[in-house]
This record gives structure tokens, sequence and C-alpha cells, in this order.
């Protein structure tokens, strides 16, 4: 009954950040009519009515240890957000992964054209930095800057963008467990790990220990995505599943199999539960979220 009743406030606590993040990125994103109307509807195609929203959930888990004011959190969950929505925009392009479907629905580039997609991911991304720019942090400007770094580095060539590249040349080719890590720690795991740290720097500075666990948690989020890229229907992911493997991409699937995938991406949750032993029950949600990402279906 208790595991249940723990269950049951987590899933309602999920839920109430999915749609209060919803509602906040419909109030950041430009409004449908405003011109340029067809790229701003775009956008909202693109970053509304969709995803797990798994890094705002981590800015507002970590945030909420840290005592963050929510105004912030908001700010800082919507940009961490709008860089991942544009990612998956330009990820989906015919240059990249020629992808036909996203969050259950055709991806931009389909249901718009293929400029359109190009400028939509430009405007998200720029958009996401306006977001942290303009919200007023008094007597805090230190720690904006600071927001502004991390999620520049997180998305840029010393992160997903770089891991992006290494994807793209590594396609056909095996690589080892070291080498996934490297590629993944930038391509998943760094803005996975910005969302932990700027829901910190909402308050202050970040601990440690918070870090430590965003990195395990950011691995487990890519170790698990493989798996159910090669196991889970199209129907259930809401993206094509199985176009790792239709395209040589190395996985930790193709690497270790996936009974060996399984037991990493456990262990990497131990690992998470770890790093947050010594912070006790606030951060619980950070601890639920860990088991999430890894027991996650879709």
């Amino acid at each position: 009954m208790l595991a249940s009743a723990t269950e049951a406030d987590f899933a309602a606590w999920m839920g109430s950040i999915r749609a209060r993040i919803e509602d906040a990125l419909a109030r950041s994103l430009p409004g449908p009519q405003l011109a340029p109307a067809r790229l701003h509807q775009a956008m909202r195609y693109a970053a509304l009515d969709g995803g797990k929203r798994v890094r705002p959930l981590l800015t507002f888990a970590a945030g909420e240890f840290v005592g963050a004011e929510p105004a912030r959190l908001d700010a800082a969950a919507c940009a961490v957000e709008l860089i991942h929505s544009y990612s998956l925009v330009h990820d989906d392009l015919p240059c990249i992964d020629n992808d036909v479907m996203r969050r259950g629905k055709p991806t931009v580039h389909v249901e718009y054209d293929e400029a359109t997609a190009l400028l939509v991911g430009d405007a998200l991304q720029t958009l996401a930095f306006q977001l942290l720019a303009e919200h007023p942090f008094p007597g805090q400007a230190g720690a904006q800057l600071e927001m502004l770094r991390t999620l520049a580095l997180a998305a840029g060539s010393r992160g997903m963008a770089g891991g992006q590249a290494i994807d793209m040349e590594a396609t056909g080719k095996p690589l080892s467990q070291t080498e996934l890590e490297f590629m993944h720690v930038r391509k998943t795991g760094a803005l996975i790990g910005a969302a932990v740290k700027l829901g910190a720097l909402c308050a202050g500075p970040c601990p440690p220990a918070l870090e430590q666990y965003a990195n395990r948690v950011g691995l487990a989020f890519q170790v698990v995505d493989d798996i159910l890229d090669a196991e889970a229907s199209s129907a259930t992911l809401g993206k094509t599943a199985g176009k790792d493997s239709k395209q040589g991409k190395p996985t930790y699937v193709s690497a270790m199999g996936a009974a060996g995938a399984r037991r990493f991406a456990e262990e990497l949750r131990g690992g998470a539960h770890a790093a947050l032993e010594a912070l006790g029950e606030r951060a619980q949600r950070l601890r639920q979220l860990a088991d999430f990402v890894v027991l996650r279906k879709f």
C-alpha cells in the first residue's frame, strides 16, 4: 500500500510539472498569428503537446531540492526543453536521421517543409537563451551568467552537437563501451546534466552530489533509449523504432547485447541513488526520476 501511494504521489507530481511546463512553453513561444506566422506555428508544433519532459522534470526536482522559486524554475526548464526540442527537429532532418515521426506525429520537415524545420530549430535554440537572459534574477547576476554558460556548453560542440557529430562519424562502425560513453556523455548526457544544474543554480551553486547524479542519469537515459529502440514498437515510442540498427548506428545493445545493456542501466541507476545517499528525503524526487528513466517503457 505504501509503495503504491508513493508511486501515485510521484505520478501526480510529474503530471503537475508537465502541465506547468506546457503552460509556460505556450506562453514563452511566439503566438501562432504573429508574423512570420508559418514559422511561429511550426515552432509551437515542434515544442508543444508531446514528449516525456524528462529534462524539465529534472530541473524542477533539483530546484525543489535547493528551495528555488518556481518562476525561476519555469524559465530554466523551458530553456532546457527548447534546446531539446530544437535538437529533435534537426536530428529528424533528411541530412541527419531522415525520420518521419516524432512524439506520435509527423516530424516538422514532413508536416511543414525542410527549410522551415531548419529555421524552427534555429529559432527554438535562440529563444532558450533569450528566456534565461530576460528572466529577472535579482542579486544573482553571476548565477544567471553561469546558467547561460552551462546551457551553451551542454548544447555546443563539447556537448550535444559534438556528440551528434561523433554519432554521424561512427555510423557503420563498431564502438567499444568506452567509445560509446564518450559519445553519449556529450550527445545525451550533457543536456540532462545541464537540466539538473540549472535547477540548482536557480537558488545557488549546484551541489557536487547533484552533478554526479546527473552524469549517471544522463548516461542511463541513453542506454535505455537504445534498448527501447531495439525492442519497443513505433506506436509505443511515438517515433520510428529500430532505426538505429537499420542505419548501422553503434548502440549499447549492439556493443553489449540487450541483457548487458539492461545490467549497465541498473548499475547507473544504483550509482545515481548512491550519489544522493547523503542528501536525505529532500532528494526523493530525484531518486524517483532515476527509477523512471531506467524502468520506463517509452
